[in-house]
């Protein structure tokens, strides 16, 4: 098996929506953009699979050390060695993939957020810094092309934090800032239980409006020049956002139920933004 068809394997075996668009994209950007998702799989999985801290943290402790390599042109891992073309031709900055690396070891050394500060700091880096590092594979010639793909992460990251509330729930994780439950008069408990209480819908509702604002603050900020370019993101987009309107109708609801859009759904819907931005 080849460095690519590793990353194909691992992209494929994910099942996200996000992969769906890549299908739209030239070959060699689409080859790009498989290395990084996997990539993101690789250091993903080793948070939700290791159960030990100890070993978790080693393992990401080589993952930084193999960023390194990769960009010294010394990859040993598939997926580095993957990525050792792409990095140079799209001039991806090594600080990135670190900044990735440092939001899945969050993920080791949290499970509750304080507030919403803290909370950010988590989704740029799990999100906005992957938005960022897309942004230039998919090519840009505005630098507010950059701010857009920032605020997409962030609405992508929020999206899935309500998406799966029950879920993380679950194994013991409330990524819903701790403030915002008080204010709400949710407790850790309600979520944990869950309890689907007029409380908690009015909590959801508040957070689903928050990341709709962020899709807001995207969408306006991405020039006319580069929309093009970007109708990857702009794919993505328009599956995650309608995700987050089918939550909105009973948003307590995700407490005990996960959302999720049918294949042809979220086909049709990256196919109409394909042509709405030819």
């Amino acid at each position: 098996m080849t460095p690519l068809e590793y990353c194909k394997q691992k992209t494929a075996e994910s099942g996200s929506s996000f992969t769906l668009s890549f299908i739209f994209l030239p070959k060699a950007k689409r080859e790009a953009m498989t290395a990084l998702y996997a990539f993101c799989r690789e250091v993903d999985d080793v948070v939700d699979e290791c159960t030990d801290y100890q070993v978790a943290q080693t393992k990401l402790n080589w993952w930084k050390t193999e960023i390194q390599r990769l960009f010294l042109k010394q990859a040993q891992h598939p997926v580095t060695k993957a990525l050792t073309p792409i990095v140079q031709q799209y001039q991806l900055a090594e600080e990135h993939f670190q900044e990735i690396i440092d939001g899945m070891e969050m993920d080791l050394k949290f499970n509750r957020y304080e507030d919403f500060k803290q909370l950010q700091l988590y989704c740029y880096r799990v999100a906005s810094v992957v938005g960022l590092l897309s942004a230039q594979i998919f090519g840009f010639q505005h630098r507010k092309t950059l701010k857009y793909a920032h605020d997409l992460g962030m609405a992508f990251q929020l999206t899935n934090i309500i998406r799966d509330v029950g879920e993380d729930a679950r194994r013991g994780r409330i990524y819903l800032p701790l403030d915002e439950l008080a204010k709400a008069g949710v407790t850790e408990e309600d979520i944990l239980q869950g309890h689907e209480t007029e409380a908690v819908k009015t909590l959801m509702a508040f957070q689903i409006e928050r990341a709709e604002t962020f899709y807001d603050k995207a969408l306006n900020e991405l020039p006319k020049e580069d929309t093009k370019q970007q109708r990857t993101g702009l794919m993505m987009a328009a599956i995650y956002r309608t995700l987050l309107r089918e939550i909105k109708a009973e948003p307590e609801k995700v407490l005990n139920h996960k959302t999720s859009l049918p294949p042809f759904r979220k086909f049709r819907l990256a196919l109409h933004t394909y042509f709405k931005y030819a």
